[in-house]
């Protein structure tokens, strides 16, 4: 794990919940098909230093189809073909600034640019959704995002879903921008739940206000 990202949470690695999660880990990649690679199971943290992070979208899953997930929330590699929330995410973008829906689902290029992608569980069996759950990795992204709340100021949190939602309740909402609305999943966007959030033009806009350079979606 990238190093700044090691020093804020190291209390986090002594905890017994996490020993019993490597545990769990090293038995699952041992003994079955798991994603991301694990040399990618800190893709988010590596590509987004602590000192780096100016916004944070929650996912909740890695995607569990062969040759998806790498680490990073709602992203996939290039050359991989979008899932349909990534293409609703890209939808609303395209609505909400004018950008065309690339090609790529690739999305180091926001993680690069200070967008921590983080999932709430961080590995998952192939083709078994949910399967590394309550584990311990709940545990973990929750004292990430303690850890940012306390840390750090002015940062924006998109939560879509009832999910990230909860999960991010504790979040100091008079020190950070808190954007919720429903997830991008085609489920809740056909239900009108997600379209017309305009999350990423308000995250921009709060970013020049706080003198941050915005991101370039």
């Amino acid at each position: 794990m990238e190093p700044s990202w090691r020093a804020v949470l190291s209390k986090e690695f002594d905890k017994e919940y996490f020993k019993k999660l490597e545990d769990f880990l090293e038995k699952e990649y041992q003994n079955f098909l798991c994603f991301p690679a694990e040399s990618q199971v800190f893709s988010a943290f590596n590509h987004t230093p602590f000192e780096d992070v100016k916004v944070v979208i929650l996912g909740q899953d890695p995607y569990h189809g062969i040759g998806q997930a790498h680490g990073l929330s709602f992203s996939v590699p290039d050359g991989i073909p979008l899932p349909p929330s990534l293409r609703n995410i890209f939808k609303e973008l395209e609505s909400d600034l004018k950008i065309s829906t690339p090609k790529s689902g690739n999305l180091i290029r926001w993680a690069d640019q200070g967008v921590l992608l983080l999932n709430a569980i961080l590995s998952v069996r192939a083709n078994e959704a949910g399967s590394h759950q309550q584990q311990g990795w709940e545990v973990f992204t929750d004292a990430v995002i303690e850890c940012l709340s306390a840390k750090k100021e002015h940062l924006v949190f998109l939560l879509w879903g009832g999910y990230a939602k909860k999960k991010g309740s504790k979040i100091d909402k008079k020190k950070h921008l808190v954007l919720t609305s429903g997830h991008p999943s085609p489920l809740s966007a056909n239900r009108g739940l997600w379209y017309g959030n305009s999350h990423f033009g308000k995250t921009n806009e709060y970013l020049k206000a706080k003198g941050k350079e915005q991101i370039a979606w």
